[in-house]
């Protein structure tokens, strides 16, 4: 599974266009600017995309996906709670599968209720859940910072600690890292209360 990750607007977005390698089928996360990019780098790979995956519902994950849709016809997932325009919905457990390769969907609310991380091949799409050194803000309408603890601290850090992370912003000092990496270096991933977090967040 090969990783082109692209940043994208001024908000320091990442959009990925993961692909497998042994079909070149791939699929295109979180698109919203610079699409003429994203779509050079399917050309120049000679990929087909299958689907567009949003790793939540806010504008800055999905503005381009109707574009991204046209040029490919490629279909879009996101989880069952977003309630935006798309052509499949995915829960917790399922499995998106392209080619040979395939992610499977960890629901991970807190930064907004329709909030998924994709995980699979040693690697992990974190959307706005976890940031290299931070994690995504709680203070929008979905946001709940009790459920961000539970994602992060039940589900996040019992993953392999070998995975590379893959996150929605670029607000890190690199635009990748570990889970290992994170749990030892993260401030939001230090062991505390549930209390402690939410306080911690404002909350």
């Amino acid at each position: 599974m090969k990783v082109h990750q692209i940043q994208v607007g001024s908000m320091q977005n990442f959009t990925y266009v993961v692909e497998d390698e042994d079909t070149c089928e791939a699929i295109v996360i979180d698109p919203s600017w610079e699409l003429i990019e994203i779509e050079l780098i399917i050309k120049r790979n000679n990929l087909k995309i299958k689907y567009i995956v949003n790793t939540h519902h806010h504008f800055d994950h999905t503005l381009g996906n109707e574009g991204i849709a046209l040029s490919t016809n490629a279909q879009i997932i996101q989880h069952e709670n977003s309630d935006l325009k798309h052509d499949l919905t995915v829960k917790n457990g399922d499995t998106i599968e392209f080619g040979k390769s395939k992610l499977t969907v960890y629901h991970t609310p807190g930064h907004s209720k329709d909030s998924i991380c994709l995980v699979g091949d040693g690697k992990i799409f974190s959307g706005d859940t976890l940031f290299v050194g931070n994690c995504g803000r709680v203070d929008l309408p979905g946001g709940s910072a009790k459920e961000l603890y539970h994602s992060l601290f039940d589900i996040l850090c019992t993953l392999d600690d070998d995975l590379v992370l893959f996150p929605g912003h670029n607000y890190g000092h690199t635009a990748t890292s570990t889970l290992k990496q994170e749990k030892i270096t993260n401030f939001i991933l230090q062991k505390k209360t549930e209390q402690e977090f939410v306080q911690m967040l404002g909350q």
